[in-house]
């Protein structure tokens, strides 16, 4: 058997990317030293989010472009609507940017702080 254990982003700083992260999903830190940091959803083990040091990360351009750094991964984050902007607007004032470009009324394109993308969308989209 297989499990999905946890999901790992690379970053120059990854105290600093695990607190955007904690801030934002109300996660429990469970560990943490300059190099790696990794949370979890209180009262669970699985799967967790972890920050692992990168000093060369680069950001993956959006949307993508031929010839640039690609996004291989990004996190999918479930909101309660989208069209209130509350999460939106809480995660910018955590640090993050809204990206400009769109590509789906459901779903909000995001960037941490540390540029990696990821996605408010609706249940059920």
């Amino acid at each position: 058997m297989t499990t999905l254990a946890a999901f790992v982003l690379g970053t120059p700083d990854p105290p600093a990317l695990a607190d955007f992260y904690r801030a934002l999903l109300g996660w429990q830190e469970v560990e943490r030293d300059p190099e790696w940091v990794r949370l979890r959803a209180p009262g669970e083990e699985r799967p967790s989010l972890s920050f692992q040091l990168e000093t060369d990360h680069t950001p993956p351009v959006w949307p993508q472009e031929p010839g640039t750094q690609q996004m291989q991964a990004h996190l999918d984050l479930q909101v309660d609507d989208l069209e209130a902007e509350t999460e939106t607007e809480r995660a910018c004032a955590l640090g993050a940017t809204l990206e400009e470009h769109q590509p789906q009324k459901t779903v909000r394109v995001l960037r941490d702080p540390h540029g990696h993308p990821f996605c408010f969308f609706l249940p059920g989209a």
